[in-house]
């Protein structure tokens, strides 16, 4: 019995909010794979609800009803439980990291950056099902600034975004003419980068929105401070939380708790839908210099990174906010 990946990452998403708003149905479900005591379990009100609310099928009740059928196959709902297991692992680091520096506040219209890479649409994902239970309610609007290489197909990225309800704006721009052809910029990167904010800033002030979330995992954090070190002679790293003076709008960092192994292991869980990217210089970079060198380091000395990454949060690194104290 079949499902597209579509179905698995709706129910598994509908599954786990069955989990954290009706406690005791996600357990029944998983212990008996008997028809009426599926339905029992979730042929209520309030999982018609979440489906309802959260997910893009044409009814809450059909999808239900699907879901049902396929409690009798054993093989599915084991994939489906560790679906929803790594989802919720993905979640509490993302949940840790806002609560730790005070990214999000009630209200919040949140512009989630897309690249198309595993990093920024695990945090979509993320932040799509954040949003659900989160205590301060908030919305997301994703953008994806197109280069203009001609080659960047962004359809399934799309469609993801709609399965998750999430608004989609794509800004098309001639970045990759300007740097590549007309400038002819031997270390193009640089004036890519600003180039690239200032088209995604532009457009997330037009949207009305307050704050930017970025998916710079551990890795990116770490292996940006090991470049401070080597090329600048500095102990520095971008903050968790940052705001733009100029533009009056706020950076956040969700994904910074966690390692690039684990995005990887949910992109692969949720068959996310990556979009290479078609720079030219992608690889070929002072970042992938220091990456590769973080993973020489931690290979010699396991636990290197995490040791690393572990001065940095408690080290008062300039420009960092002070990280809240988490209830026992």
């Amino acid at each position: 019995m079949e499902m597209s990946w579509s179905n698995v990452r709706n129910y598994s998403g509908a599954l786990f909010l069955s989990k954290v708003e009706c406690k005791g149905k996600i357990s029944a479900l998983f212990t008996s794979y008997s028809l009426s005591r599926a339905r029992s379990c979730f042929c209520s009100s309030d999982s018609v609800l979440h489906f309802e609310k959260c997910f893009s099928f044409t009814t809450a009740t059909v999808a239900l009803r699907n879901l049902i059928c396929y409690t009798k196959n054993r093989k599915f709902m084991n994939k489906l439980r560790k679906t929803i297991m790594k989802l919720q692992q993905v979640l509490s680091y993302v949940r840790r990291a806002v609560d730790d520096y005070q990214m999000i506040q009630e209200g919040d219209k949140i512009a989630v950056g897309i690249s198309g890479g595993k990093d920024s649409l695990t945090m979509l994902y993320a932040l799509a099902h954040l949003r659900i239970f989160y205590p301060n309610k908030f919305e997301i609007h994703g953008i994806t600034v197109d280069l203009g290489f001609g080659n960047f197909d962004i359809s399934q990225v799309e469609k993801l975004c709609e399965e998750l309800k999430v608004p989609y704006t794509v800004v098309k721009t001639e970045i990759a003419d300007v740097v590549f052809e007309r400038r002819k910029e031997t270390n193009p990167c640089s004036l890519c980068a600003k180039m690239r904010k200032g088209a995604l800033n532009e457009k997330i002030k037009e949207l009305g929105c307050n704050k930017v979330a970025y998916a710079h995992h551990k890795d990116d954090l770490v292996e940006t401070f090991l470049m401070s070190m080597l090329f600048e002679g500095r102990l520095h790293c971008f903050s968790p939380v940052t705001y733009l003076d100029r533009m009056e709008l706020k950076v956040i960092r969700p994904l910074m708790y966690m390692d690039e192994a684990d995005v990887i292991g949910f992109k692969n869980k949720m068959n996310l839908p990556v979009e290479k990217s078609p720079c030219p210089m992608d690889g070929y970079t002072k970042r992938q210099y220091a990456k590769e060198t973080l993973k020489k380091l931690d290979e010699d000395h396991p636990g290197s990174k995490d040791h690393m990454f572990r001065a940095m949060i408690h080290g008062n690194l300039e420009g960092w906010p002070e990280r809240q104290e988490r209830k026992r």
